[in-house]
């Protein structure tokens, strides 16, 4: 008899040592998440993946499933929440979608499109952190990163490499080049690793592609991100 978890009033089969967002994503039920990907070490991070596991706020990327769980997702106070957690970062950094070269192929802009994002509700930082265009292939706008670590995950897990890490904490904190001028050319980092296609915004951007695909084909100009999401992360668990 395999076990279950309930998720807004649905039985959802799990195995053992599933987290709550695979054995949704399983099920075909989509949780929405930034810093989540099924490759990597669950961070939990960026908090949109909260749920309410019998009364109680949890990470759905980090907490296991478990037999007896009564789990509410697709809520509209969890939406709220979820929606003024993308609202704080679109205000925390530079994210002009209009100008940006990731619009369109976007999971932040995607992700709030989802929860019906209207505006950014909170006084923009209008931060001015630096953009690194020192890589011939490979360029970095601070002003867009969210933090997710996936980059730091990636560069780890699957490259082999140790380029980027977080640094500080609230205000101060930062992505960092692991390389003796801080600098992404004097890194080890290639156009080829996971680390420079992963980001989820226009953080990380390849040099010379912005543009290949025109605006209006881009992957979430045609599908929502829930739809694209549920699909990718099936096919990277083999499902």
């Amino acid at each position: 008899m395999s076990k279950t978890i309930n998720i807004d009033g649905k039985d959802i089969p799990f195995t053992e040592g599933q987290t709550i967002i695979e054995a949704a994503t399983d099920a075909g039920v989509y949780v929405p998440h930034l810093c989540h990907n099924p490759d990597y070490t669950p961070h939990g991070s960026c908090k949109l993946c909260t749920v309410k596991v019998n009364g109680r706020n949890c990470s759905a990327c980090t907490f296991p499933a478990m037999e007896g769980q009564e789990i509410m997702n697709n809520t509209q106070e969890l939406n709220n929440d979820r929606q003024k957690i993308t609202q704080m970062l679109f205000v925390e950094g530079n994210h002009f979608c209009p100008s940006c070269e990731k619009t369109g192929n976007c999971e932040l802009q995607a992700v709030a499109y989802s929860l019906n994002m209207l505006d950014n509700h909170f006084p923009h930082f209008f931060s001015n952190r630096e953009l690194d265009a020192s890589h011939p292939d490979i360029l970095i706008d601070h002003n867009r990163c969210i933090f997710c670590n996936l980059c730091v995950r990636a560069s780890q897990e699957t490259d082999g490499k140790n380029v980027f890490a977080l640094s500080g904490r609230g205000i101060n904190k930062k992505l960092i080049i692991n390389s003796a001028s801080g600098q992404l050319k004097d890194s080890n980092i290639s156009v080829q690793d996971k680390a420079a296609h992963i980001c989820p915004t226009g953080a990380i951007l390849i040099k010379r592609t912005g543009y290949f695909v025109p605006i209006g084909e881009r992957i979430y100009d045609k599908q929502r991100i829930d739809q694209v999401s549920l699909n990718k992360e099936k096919k990277q668990l083999g499902k």
